[in-house]
Formats: structure tokens, C-alpha cells, sequence
């Protein structure tokens, strides 16, 4: 697969995704931040403010991983990560999570914003019983043809640089990711959903670019440190193996 133009996010291999409505305390953020990760995504489906997200930001910020922000409502706008990540929901038919809010976003803050580390993230949803599905009224019951169609329009089409697989919650078939990622040109994958222990982050890193690891860190913190290492291990590899 020829990968094209090197973003700023492109060596992510694990992510540590942290939703700022939920509590974490310093204890465990130092555990997340000191673990390794390649990066900590900062963002959530609801609840989320100005007010939690500078406050997340502020404490990450006192590591030297890199930290992004998933821009989900333009209250969350907030300066001062190292990336940003504009999701575009593929797989709905409310124009509104494709380019309605992100248009008024730009209507705001266009002149402020760091094109340089600001990316589109083809979002699509596939557990229908996600929070992120339920709001944005994403059509998550899609078989191979069709998710393998939405893949494509995002890469060839479309030409976003992140397209983002999100189970959310569930784990996915990692037959179909693999498949995603085989059809894809240009575009980094991402996958989220149902990681919980240092296997499953072993077989989605077999088949994406980066595996985004969320929940488990709320009710698991070693389960979820323990991805870490699975995933770097994965990479490095798949690299002797193909080298």
C-alpha cells in the first residue's frame, strides 16, 4: 500500500482516547501518559464543554506525549494541542455530521484554525448501539460491500487523510478491517472499539494503522496499559517480517 504525504499523526500506532465528561484521576493519567502511547486523543460523543477539555488538556500537557483534540461541537474548540481532528460522520444521511457543523465551525474560527495540524477523520460508525451512532443517526448495520464502499469513497474520493473504523464499545471483525485496509491508497486507518486486553490489541494492529484504545481505561487500567506493548510488539514484527 503507498502511503503519500507524511501528517503530523503518522507514526501513531497506539492512541489512548480520553473523553473529557469522564473523571480520571492523576494516579492513573500519569499511568496513560507515561505508558508509551504514541499519543492521547482527547474528545467524547456527549457532554463535552469548553471547560472539561481545557481542564483534560492541562493536565496532559505536563507530558511529553503528543496530544490531540477530536473537535466534536465547536464548544470543545480549544486551543493549544499539538493536533486537531475534524470527523466527518460517512455513513449517515444528517448532511449536519458531514459538513453542516464543521462548515459552521469554519464560519466561526476559520482564521484561527492550525491548518498544519488540523485533519479531516472520515468517521464510520458500526456498532448502532453506540452514543456516536444514536446522535448522529449513523446507518451502523452496513455489510461488506457497503462498508468497503464508504471505505473507498473516503480514500479515493474524497481523499481524507484519516479514515476512522468505530465500533465503539464492541469489537469488530477484524476480517472487514483488514479488508478496509488492503483497499486503501492513501489514507491512515484507525480502529476503535472493544479493545479490553492485550490480545485483541495485538489482532487490530494486524489490521489497521492505528488502534485507538477508550473504555477499558475506565474500568480497567492495567488491562488497558497492557495494550501498549502488544501493539508495539505487533508493529515491530510485521517490520522484520516484511523487511
Amino acid at each position: 500500500m503507498v502511503r503519500m504525504d507524511v501528517q503530523w499523526y503518522a507514526g501513531w500506532r497506539h492512541v489512548f482516547k480520553l473523553d473529557p465528561e469522564r473523571s480520571i484521576s492523576d494516579e492513573e493519567l500519569d499511568a496513560i501518559c507515561m505508558s508509551g502511547t504514541d499519543a492521547v486523543l482527547v474528545g467524547g460523543s456527549s457532554g463535552v464543554t469548553f471547560e472539561n477539555t481545557v481542564d483534560l488538556m492541562a493536565r496532559i500537557r505536563r507530558y511529553a506525549v503528543d496530544c490531540a483534540l477530536e473537535v466534536s461541537t465547536m464548544d470543545a474548540a480549544v486551543p493549544g494541542f499539538d493536533g486537531y481532528f475534524v470527523p466527518l460522520v460517512l455513513n449517515t444521511s444528517q448532511a449536519e455530521w458531514i459538513n453542516g457543523r464543521q462548515t459552521e465551525g469554519l464560519q466561526a474560527f476559520g482564521s484561527f484554525i492550525p491548518w498544519e495540524e488540523t485533519a479531516a477523520q472520515g468517521y464510520i460508525i458500526l456498532n448502532g448501539k453506540a452514543t456516536a451512532a444514536k446522535l448522529t443517526g449513523a446507518h451502523a448495520e452496513l455489510n461488506e460491500e457497503q462498508v468497503l464502499a464508504h471505505v473507498q469513497m473516503a480514500d479515493r474520493l474524497m481523499r481524507l487523510p484519516v479514515i476512522y473504523l468505530e465500533y465503539s464499545g464492541r469489537y469488530g471483525d477484524m476480517a472487514l478491517v483488514q479488508k478496509a485496509y488492503d483497499t486503501i491508497a492513501q489514507a491512515q486507518l484507525f480502529y476503535g472499539g472493544g479493545i479490553d486486553s492485550a490480545e485483541k490489541a495485538s489482532e487490530a494492529a494486524s489490521a489497521c494503522d492505528t488502534v485507538v484504545v477508550g473504555n477499558i481505561i475506565y474500568a480497567d487500567l492495567q488491562a488497558a496499559l497492557a495494550t501498549v506493548p502488544a501493539v508495539h510488539n505487533t508493529i515491530r514484527k510485521h517490520a522484520r517480517n516484511e523487511a
